[in-house]
């Protein structure tokens, strides 16, 4: 076994009984032979297992959508992408030649189910308690800095839980026009609260109604 292979696996903290496992878990779809998505699908399973049951125990008080939405931050493509580049593990994938020049060893999604993948490869080497495992350790620092779950819900729910809180009227948002061809379009859109209004732009009606209720709460929320 190669020594960056080896070095790999003392990070990981586990060393492969079947060494096609890993192989398999480093291939992307783009180079020839099997390849890692198979398992990635194991491996994304497994973690929002493992994540779900860390968070559980470690936070007792907390409600489902709590729950849910932390499991959510710690498990998103940029938040594996960010735990596969501290352990280098981009210079361990096999890529086609596309995604060789194109640089595809430092893209967060190439990077994110490359470490489910191996999270799959573990479970299937050895057992779920050695997954489990492997997954804690590379979590713990993000396990033990949570943010507050209420810092991760959306503006609109927040302007609207703002406005439920006090027993007044919920916000009421309308397009007011889109520009630009189908494929790159932009929305504005209103969010309209009694007698006060923001105004946002967004890629998307979602993403603009988002940003109008953020300014319109900031303003709420301010002295």
């Amino acid at each position: 076994m190669s020594a960056p292979r080896a070095q790999l696996q003392r990070t990981l903290g586990h060393g492969f009984a079947d060494p096609a496992l890993l192989d398999e878990a480093l291939t992307h779809r783009s180079a020839s032979g099997r390849n890692n998505e198979r398992l990635e699908f194991l491996g994304d399973a497994l973690l929002n297992a493992v994540i779900g049951e860390a968070l559980y125990r470690r936070l007792p008080r907390a409600n489902e959508g709590d729950l849910s939405r932390l499991r959510a931050l710690l498990v998103k493509e940029d938040t594996l992408a960010e735990v596969a580049r501290e352990f280098a593990l981009g210079e361990h994938l096999r890529l086609g030649a596309g995604e060789l020049k194109s640089g595809g060893h430092r893209r967060a999604s190439i990077l994110a189910d490359a470490l489910e993948a191996l999270f799959g490869a573990i479970y299937l080497d050895s057992d779920f308690a050695t997954c489990r495992a492997v997954i804690l350790a590379l979590f713990d620092a993000r396990l033990r800095c949570l943010p507050e779950p209420a810092e991760l819900k959306d503006p609109k729910t927040r302007l609207q839980e703002f406005r439920q809180a006090r027993g007044e009227s919920l916000p009421v948002y309308h397009v007011l026009g889109t520009a630009g061809e189908a494929h790159a379009q932009s929305f504005t859109v209103a969010c309209e609260l009694d007698d006060r209004r923001s105004v946002a732009v967004g890629t998307s009606r979602r993403k603009a109604e988002q940003e109008a209720a953020r300014r319109l709460l900031e303003e709420l929320e301010s002295p």
